[in-house]
């Protein structure tokens, strides 16, 4: 039981950590393309930064590159769920970090409508 709690705290601890990351990326991104920076150079930036491809973010929830945001989130939310209930820790983190990395790529489409 304590286990189980101490995981919830460190995903939830990671998630409010990651959308602090998020939104002071969001915000960088947004000063960038004031300052007229191609927008070639951010997505090369979104590539090096995290060790996680695109692919793999789609593989492991399950979608493809035609998939909706709104799907995205529905794939996410119930394999979160899944690996939060019988599941594992590192799946479940696996999980959180493909749906964040799509965030990004989602957000610099202009497709995701994130809060």
């Amino acid at each position: 039981m304590a286990a189980k709690l101490l995981a919830n705290i460190i995903v939830m601890g990671s998630g409010i950590l990651a959308r602090a990351v998020f939104r002071a990326y969001r915000e960088a991104l947004a000063n960038a393309s004031r300052n007229g920076v191609a927008q070639e150079a951010v997505t090369n930036t979104i590539r090096r930064a995290g060790t996680m491809t695109e692919l793999e973010a789609r593989q492991i929830l399950g979608v493809t590159e035609n998939t909706s945001w709104e799907e995205v989130l529905k794939k996410y939310d119930a394999l979160f769920e899944r690996n939060a209930k019988s599941g594992s820790f590192y799946l479940q983190s696996k999980v959180h970090k493909a749906k964040e990395y799509l965030e990004v790529v989602y957000q610099t489409k202009g497709g995701a409508q994130t809060g």
